[in-house]
C-alpha cells in the first residue's frame, strides 16, 4: 500500500487556477528545461538545484511536457505537509519551501503571465515532492555511508511502475499520500510525538542545570535538592508542588528514579555523577537525539515482516514480534565498544542445544593467545580442546605458547559443551559474515547492570529456554524437552520450522507503548554523524535507489 501511494504521489498532476491552461508557449519553456536536465547539465531554478533527473524528465516526457499541476487542493495541501515537516525531523529547505512560497507570491501578484516563471514553478513543485517522498520512504542520511556492513537497503519500485501511476492525476489526496509515505509502525508517531513535546519544552526554555557538588541520597537536606525538583517537574517526572524544598523525601526519591528509568539509568533513586550528567544535558540535545533517532526509523520501519526478532543494540534489549504484538521480551548484553555489535538483519534458520564454541579468530588473536602465553592452565579450566582444523585433537603440553600470537597458530581453540561455555547451553543461528549469533551465557549476574556492554559482539539472551519454545512453535519443542536435552550435554542441532527475520538495529531513544520515554547512552558514538547528515543539503544516494 505504501509503495503504491508513493508511486500515485510521484505521479499526480497538481495545477492551480492562477495557473492559466496550458498553451504551446508553457510547455516549450517546460520542454527545454527538461532537454537540459536529460542533457546532464543539469538545471537550477533561481539558486534551487532540480535533483530529479530520471523520475521528473520521465514524468513531464509521458505528458508531452504539460503542467503536473492542475488542482489547487493538492498545492495547498502540498505546502501544508512542508510547512509541517519538521514535525519529522526534516528541514522544509530540502523541499525548495521558501523558494516555491516566493514564486507563488510572484504568480499571484502580476506575473501569472509569465510563461518562463510558471513553468519553472510547475518543475519545482514536482522536484519538491520527489524529494520528500525519497526522505520519508528511504531517509536523507545513507547508512551505508555510514556502515559499510548495512545490508537493509530499501528501493522505491522501477521506473515504469512510477510512470504508469499517471491515471491517478488529479485526485488531489497529496496529504492522504504523503502520510502513507510515512512508516506505518507504532514507535515512529510516537516518535514524532516526542520531539513535539520536547520542542515545546525548549520553547519555554528548557530546563534548570543541577549545580555540581556531593552525591544526595534520600533523607538528606541540601539546597541543591530545590534544583533537582524544579528540573524534574518541567519533564513530569515530579509534580510542581514543594518546588522550593530542600529535603530529599520519598517524593523525589520516586522521582529520581523515575527519571533514572527513562534515562536507562540504574533506579536507585540517589542522584550520583550519572544521574546528575544526565539531569544537565540541554534539551536542544535531546530533540537532536530523537530527530537522529525518527531518521534510523525511516531506514527501517516500512514493511516490516509479521514476524521478526528485534535486538536493540544500545538499549540491551531482544524482543520478539508476531503481527504487531511483543510475545517476548529479554535483557541481553552486546559488544564492548571496541567490538562493536554490528546493525544488519537475517534470519534465524536453526538453534543448536549444547553448543560447542570454536574461538573466532579475532578472539584468539587478541584474548585467548596473549593468556596461554601468559597461563597455559586456562585451557584446562575453561574446559577447552586444541585441535587440528581438520577435527583432530592436539596435546596443548607439547604447544610452545610464547611464540604466540606474533606467529600464526596453526590450530584452532574450542570450547565443551557445558555450564562454563561461553555461549552457554543455546545458541540462536542466522548467517552473516560477522560471526554474530544470539545466545545464551554463563554470565547471567551482568544482566543486571544498567549498561550491558560485555560481549565480544555476539548477543547474550536472558531466559533463553523461553525463546526457544516460542520459535519451534511445536508441542513436541517444549521447554521441558530443551532443558532435558541440555542435562543430557549432547550436541543436538533443531531447525526452526519457519526461519524467523532478525533484525540488530542501533536505537538511542525509544517511546513504548504508554508512552514512556527512554534517553540511552550512545555507547558506540554513532549520533553525531547522523545529525551532521540531517543538516547537509540535500542529495540523492549513490546506490541506486529505483529498481532496475
Amino acid at each position: 500500500m505504501m509503495l503504491h501511494s508513493f508511486l500515485l504521489f510521484l505521479s499526480v498532476a497538481i495545477a492551480s487556477p492562477l495557473l492559466a491552461a496550458d498553451d504551446p508557449a508553457k510547455r516549450d519553456q517546460i520542454r527545454q528545461r527538461v532537454e537540459q536536465i536529460r542533457s546532464g547539465s543539469g538545471l537550477e531554478i533561481e539558486g534551487r538545484r532540480v535533483s530529479s533527473v530520471l523520475v521528473l524528465p520521465a514524468l513531464y516526457e509521458r505528458r508531452e511536457f504539460a503542467s503536473v499541476w492542475t488542482n489547487q487542493d493538492s498545492i495547498k495541501q502540498l505546502f501544508n505537509s512542508l510547512e509541517h515537516i519538521h514535525e519529522d525531523g526534516l528541514n522544509s529547505a530540502d523541499y525548495h519551501h521558501d523558494k516555491l512560497r516566493e514564486l507563488q507570491t510572484r504568480l499571484e501578484s502580476g506575473q501569472r503571465k509569465d510563461t518562463s516563471l510558471r513553468a519553472e514553478y510547475d518543475i519545482l513543485l514536482t522536484d519538491s515532492l520527489i524529494r520528500l517522498g525519497y526522505h520519508l520512504l528511504i531517509g536523507k542520511v545513507d547508512p551505508v555511508e555510514l556502515d559499510s556492513h548495512w545490508n537493509m537497503d530499501r528501493t522505491i519500485g522501477d521506473l515504469e511502475m512510477i510512470l504508469d501511476m499517471a491515471k491517478a492525476i488529479d485526485t488531489g489526496t497529496v496529504a492522504e499520500l504523503v502520510e502513507d509515505l510515512r512508516p506505518t509502525w507504532p514507535t515512529y508517531a510516537r516518535f514524532k510525538a516526542a520531539l513535539a513535546r520536547y520542542r515545546q519544552i525548549e520553547q519555554h526554555g528548557g530546563w534548570p542545570s543541577v549545580p555540581d557538588g556531593p552525591v544526595l541520597k534520600p533523607g538528606m537536606s541540601n539546597p541543591r535538592v530545590a534544583a533537582i525538583r524544579r528540573r524534574l517537574a518541567v519533564t513530569d517526572e515530579l509534580s510542581t508542588t514543594d518546588l522550593d524544598s530542600p529535603l530529599y523525601d520519598e517524593a523525589i526519591e520516586e522521582a529520581v528514579k523515575q527519571f533514572q528509568r527513562h534515562h536507562n539509568l540504574a533506579a536507585d533513586g540517589v542522584v550520583g555523577p550519572a544521574t546528575l550528567a544526565a539531569m544537565n544535558v540541554p534539551v536542544e540535545d535531546r530533540t537532536d537525539q530523537i530527530r537522529v533517532n525518527l531518521e534510523r526509523a525511516r531506514w527501517v520501519m516500512h514493511n516490516l515482516p509479521d514476524e521478526f526478532v528485534l535486538t536493540d543494540i544500545a538499549g540491551f534489549q531482544v524482543s520478539y514480534f508476531r503481527d504487531g504484538d511483543v510475545i517476548w521480551h529479554a535483557r541481553a548484553q552486546v559488544g564492548r565498544p571496541y567490538r562493536k555489535t554490528p546493525v544488519f538483519k537475517s534470519r534465524i534458520t536453526y538453534l543448536e542445544i549444547n553448543p560447542t564454541w570454536t574461538i573466532p579468530p579475532g578472539i584468539l588473536r587478541n584474548d585467548i593467545l596473549p593468556r596461554l602465553k601468559k597461563d597455559p592452565g586456562y585451557l584446562q579450566r575453561k574446559d577447552m580442546r586444541v585441535l587440528r582444523h581438520n577435527g583432530e585433537p592436539v596435546d596443548a603440553s607439547t604447544i610452545d605458547w610464547s611464540q604466540y600470537p606474533a606467529r600464526r597458530f596453526p590450530y584452532m581453540i574450542r570450547q565443551n559443551p557445558g555450564p562454563r561455555n561461553a555461549l552457554g547451553q543455546i545458541k540462536f543461528m542466522f548467517p552473516n559474515k560477522h560471526l554474530v549469533y544470539l545466545h545464551d551465557t554463563p554470565s547471567r549476574s551482568l544482566f543486571d547492570r544498567p549498561q550491558r556492554t560485555f560481549s565480544s559482539g555476539c548477543i547474550r539472551i536472558e531466559h533463553p529456554f523461553e525463546f526457544a519454545e516460542l520459535l519451534l512453535k511445536s508441542d513436541r519443542w517444549t521447554r521441558q524437552r530443551v532443558e532435558e536435552i541440555v542435562a543430557s550435554e549432547k550436541i543436538t542441532r533443531v531447525n526452526l520450522p519457519t526461519p524467523v527475520a532478525v533484525i540488530l538495529l542501533y536505537w538511542t531513544f525509544n517511546v513504548d507503548e504508554d508512552g514512556n520515554i527512554q534517553f540511552k547512552k550512545d555507547i558506540y558514538d554513532r549520533d553525531d554523524a547522523v545529525l551532521a547528515g540531517l543538516s547537509q543539503p540535500f542529495r540523492f544516494r549513490s546506490s541506486p535507489i529505483l529498481d532496475p
